[in-house]
């Protein structure tokens, strides 16, 4: 098979606080459909960097991030400099169509969000099925595509700074709180995040996800709109909240069989902010009741953002400290339909309550567990309710 990548045409590197830029990109096939991609990086973070490559078949109209064999300086972690080199081994990924000479690259870099790399994922209560609530089961097999989602939950400044901006350009929202400028953001309702998650894409020059009529051309800034999966721009480069399916494989940090974000069966104050009952065996903590290094009256006790050990992704706070609005409607028998096992599943297509995800700091080890779906009705707002982002490559 011959293959001709020609060299990039939409370049793109995005950033939330600091300044990352992608420059000089070049791909170079070789005999044997191995493409040499290289490129310089520069941010303000020498080390944090994370960097995705999506593709393009068609010119550059659609691009998709289901490529998986890519070795070098990709994804998180990725340190600055020029003449950056990734290994993209093309004949081993299975491409939407079997033509390449109008094949594109597009590389994305971010300092402040974490790349989650394509895969497929074991979802559900994998542990033990009296473990959980019947709504974790059966476990199932989910593609998700690469995408990248904030590190950190959402912080009370991140909130008010992009909340001041949009109600000075048409949006609505509740107030939102925050014990500090570094904690997580609560007593937000499902609708102000995802109206924030617009704006944030408005203020950064992004095109937003959400709309309110299906021909996408109302941007949706006002009101309680219960959206439908049609109504999202789910390729455009703006911010969105995750699915269901992103945030429990987000959550897992590329480990499996595993109760919690991280390498271990059990969970004690170390690992998160929760509260800690002799309730459940696999709750080891020394400490019991909330966790008292964050007990400062008044409540909420919330920790700051990033205060415990990342996971496998480099994400923080995966679980305890808010629970995170997820974009699905809540169904409980979903993983038992065709829909749930469907790549890159939005979830069910009408409800009544959308999904939180991760636990708080007021909640046992048992609604930590990755597996755990918790649902409200989306205009509920309470001081353990937050939020982190994702966008697409």
């Amino acid at each position: 098979m011959r293959m001709r990548i020609m060299l990039v045409l939409a370049l793109s590197a995005f950033t939330t606080f600091a300044a990352v830029t992608v420059t000089n990109v070049t791909a170079i096939a070789s005999p044997g459909a191995v493409v040499t991609i290289s490129y310089d990086l520069a941010s303000a973070s020498a080390l944090t960097n994370a960097v995705g490559v999506s593709i393009s078949t068609n010119g550059g109209v659609t691009f998709f991030s289901t490529c998986t064999n890519f070795t070098g300086d990709v994804g998180n972690n990725v340190a600055t400099g020029t003449a950056k080199l990734i290994i993209w081994a093309a004949r081993e990924d299975t491409l939407p169509i079997g033509v390449y000479s109008n094949t594109r690259v597009r590389l994305r870099a971010s300092d402040s969000m974490a790349l989650i790399p394509a895969s497929a994922f074991a979802m559900g209560n994998c542990i033990l099925a009296s473990e959980g609530w019947p709504d974790e089961l059966p476990v199932h097999t989910v593609m998700v595509s690469a995408f990248y989602m904030d590190k950190c939950e959402v912080t009370s400044q991140q909130w008010f700074e992009v909340r001041n901006w949009a109600l000075a350009n048409g949006y609505t929202f509740g107030a939102g709180s925050g014990k500090a400028v570094n904690h997580p953001v609560q007593t937000v309702s499902w609708h102000d995040c995802v109206k924030w998650c617009n704006a944030r894409s408005e203020k950064e020059g992004l095109t937003p996800c959400y709309y309110t009529n299906m021909a996408q051309t109302l941007v949706y800034r006002g009101g309680s709109a219960n959206l439908s999966n049609e109504w999202v721009n789910w390729n455009v480069n703006g911010y969105r909240l995750p699915t269901e399916a992103e945030w429990e494989k987000a959550a897992r940090g590329g480990l499996s069989g595993r109760r919690f974000p991280w390498n271990d069966l059990n969970i004690t104050h170390t690992n998160a902010n929760y509260h800690s009952s002799a309730s459940y065996p696999y709750d080891t903590s020394a400490t019991r009741e909330y966790n008292p290094a964050f007990t400062n009256a008044p409540s909420p006790y919330t920790s700051p953002v990033g205060y415990f050990a990342p996971n496998g992704y480099g994400l923080y706070d995966m679980a305890g400290d808010v629970w995170e609005w997820c974009w699905d409607w809540y169904d409980g028998t979903w993983y038992s339909t065709g829909g749930a096992t469907q790549n890159d599943t939005h979830g069910s297509g009408s409800g009544t309550y959308r999904v939180l995800r991760g636990g708080g700091w007021g909640s046992d080890a048992y609604f930590c567990r990755v597996a755990f779906r918790n649902y409200y009705t989306p205009d509920r707002s309470i001081y353990s309710f937050g939020f982190r982002c994702v966008r697409g490559l």
